[in-house]
C-alpha cells in the first residue's frame, strides 16, 4: 500500500467477432487487486458496432460469453470450475490468451484507492 492506494491490474475485453480479419470492439473490462482479494468485470456491449464489423455474428452468445466472464469475477455457483479460485486465481484465468469470440486485451497496471469505482471509470474511458 502507498499513500491509501494499491497497485490494481486490468484488461479489456474486446470481442473480435471474425478471428481472421484482427477487427475488434472493447466490450469490457476486468480489473484485479490483490491487497483487496478484488476482481471484478463490467461490460457494455456497442451492437450497432459489432454488426458494422460481421452482420452475421452471434450477438446472444457474445452477450453470454460477457455475462459469464462476469460470474468468474463474482465467484460462487456463477463461477462454474473456478467457484473456489481465489480472486487472483479467477482473474488470471480470464487473461489468459484465447482464440475465441471474445478475448482478453494486454493487462496493464494502475494505483487506486477505490477499484470498484476505477472499474467504472475504465469501463467509461475505455468501452462506452
Amino acid at each position: 500500500m502507498h499513500n491509501g492506494l494499491d497497485v490494481f491490474e486490468y484488461a479489456l475485453l474486446r470481442v473480435v467477432p471474425r478471428v481472421e480479419r484482427g477487427e475488434l470492439i472493447n466490450a469490457g473490462v476486468v480489473v484485479y487487486c490483490h491487497a483487496r482479494s478484488f476482481v471484478a468485470a463490467r461490460t457494455h456491449l456497442d451492437e450497432d458496432r459489432l454488426l458494422a464489423l460481421d452482420a452475421e455474428v452471434d450477438v446472444t452468445g457474445v452477450r453470454a460469453a460477457l455475462h459469464a466472464v462476469e460470474g468468474v469475477c463474482r465467484g460462487g455457483g456463477a463461477a462454474g470450475q473456478a467457484a473456489g479460485d481465489s480472486a487472483g486465481r479467477r482473474f488470471r484465468w480470464l487473461i489468459a490468451p484465447r482464440s475465441t469470440v471474445v478475448q482478453p486485451g494486454p493487462v496493464h497496471t494502475g494505483l487506486t484507492a477505490d477499484p470498484e469505482a476505477e472499474i467504472e471509470r475504465l469501463l467509461g474511458l475505455l468501452v462506452c
